[in-house]
């Protein structure tokens, strides 16, 4: 075997994966680790042609920024990147990451910096997979994320970023699991939890007994845990007790909401940031009254509903059919069917022609996946100066595909980056979710 390489690095900037950025004879070496600042002593663990990659084996200089991770798992288990950073400094890495994206790759800059949108660093984490593998030398089940950069399950007993009632539930879900009948075919669980539930939806390969159904109602009486089955896809997933169908949901309270959604729909996974960053979006929109709305990737209609309590209509577009029946029957039972509708359409193929066909809006809000919406941009692009919304807010959880989009709006149509800021969706991890505003 090799002896290992080491070097003596200097570390000049983070990257998207919370990787600490150094040079080593003209090469760029990203280091796991490490942190802006510091001087490292790194081990090579792998060799490309452009990059190495690398870990650290002993802080020389430390950052003044370092901190004690908080949970016993980091390091090991995947879910977190950056926890060894002081949660200011995290956000700070994170607006810079946005600032560097908009000025390389979009070769724009916003005329305003929006401040951060922050929370709670811990227990914010209402959405998570988990993955559940049976492994005899490590014991038996294991339930948990994967370990970083890697398929294995993390053996974790604890985690720090799940409410503290489910992360209390990891090695209670080891028993339950171990004993189904066949534990080696629960891959995952899905963890929804929503103001009044908590919803587990196991995903199982094989049926499942009448034994296993038995200890998982005991399991849920004992621990207040609805449970859901879901055999194939995420359309099979289905309420072991059908009378808790309806039991997820969360409340929008500053516009009198309660959103329902089913523990396999897409819903934003930090709930005290989502309000805030629901009431920013209104906010920079500046709805009036007599506006109408477009929502693109309106999903259940996180953002639709509440513009509909402002404006005189929304339409909400969406490519899910799943999500769009949902959108259409909170609608209904809020009491905003008459201003709120629900379209669905595959918006990564639309033109400004069919921009055109939907009439036109005052305010635009957009909120695409890790994609971006590059269709839609061109589109606003290439529309005529008085057929413009007045002000479109991009919500986004990938900076490279905003800065991407917002490159175009302002490069090919004339748009103005108006303002733009990070927000901390995703605390001790390397995501960064943000918002721009465009003005024509």
């Amino acid at each position: 075997m090799s002896e290992p390489i080491l070097l003596s690095l200097d570390v000049e900037s983070l990257d998207l994966e919370g990787q600490g950025i150094a040079h080593h004879e003209g090469k760029v070496v990203f280091i796991e680790g490490a942190l802006p600042g510091e001087r490292v002593l790194a081990r090579v663990t792998r060799r490309k042609p452009s990059y190495d990659k690398a870990k650290v084996e002993r802080v020389l200089r430390p950052s003044a920024q370092r901190t004690r991770p908080p949970c016993p798992h980091f390091g090991v288990c995947g879910g977190c990147a950056m926890q060894h950073l002081e949660p200011a400094a995290q956000m700070a890495v994170k607006q810079r990451a946005l600032e560097d994206a908009l000025a390389h790759i979009g070769k724009v800059r916003p005329r305003q910096i929006l401040p951060a949108l922050q929370g709670p660093a811990s227990g914010y984490r209402h959405r998570a997979r988990l993955s559940v593998r049976l492994v005899p030398k490590k014991g038996g089940m294991l339930v948990g994320f994967r370990e970083r950069a890697s398929s294995y399950v993390a053996d974790m007993q604890s985690c720090l970023v799940l409410p503290p009632h489910v992360s209390a539930l990891l090695m209670p879900l080891r028993n339950l699991i171990g004993g189904l009948s066949r534990p080696d075919r629960v891959p995952q669980i899905e963890v929804a939890v929503g103001d009044e539930a908590t919803v587990f939806c196991l995903r199982h390969l094989e049926p499942l007994t009448p034994a296993d159904l038995d200890r998982l109602r005991a399991f849920g009486a004992r621990h207040r845990i609805d449970w859901w089955l879901q055999p194939k896809g995420p359309e099979t997933a289905h309420p072991l007790d059908p009378a808790r169908a309806d039991a997820l949901a969360y409340a929008l309270p500053a516009y009198g909401l309660r959103m329902h959604y089913r523990p396999t729909d897409f819903t934003q996974v930090n709930p005290h940031i989502n309000q805030a960053l629901v009431a920013r979006a209104l906010s920079l929109l500046d709805v009036q009254p007599g506006d109408r709305v477009a929502d693109l990737f309106c999903g259940l209609g996180n953002f639709s509903l509440p513009l509909a309590t402002q404006g005189r209509a929304v339409v909400g577009i969406e490519g899910s059919a799943a999500l769009v029946a949902r959108a259409r029957e909170d609608a209904a039972r809020q009491g905003l069917a008459d201003k709120a509708s629900f379209a669905e359409l595959n918006l990564f193929e639309v033109d400004a022609g069919w921009l055109r066909g939907l009439g036109h809006f005052d305010r635009m809000l957009i909120d695409p996946p890790r994609e971006g919406a590059l269709a839609v941009a061109q589109a606003l692009a290439d529309l005529a100066p008085d057929e413009r919304p007045r002000r479109v807010v991009y919500v986004s959880c990938n900076p490279a595909t905003l800065a991407r989009d917002a490159g175009v709006l302002h490069h090919v149509g004339g748009w103005t980056l108006a303002a733009a800021g990070a927000v901390n969706m995703f605390p001790h991890t390397a995501h960064v979710e943000s918002i721009a505003v465009f003005e024509p």
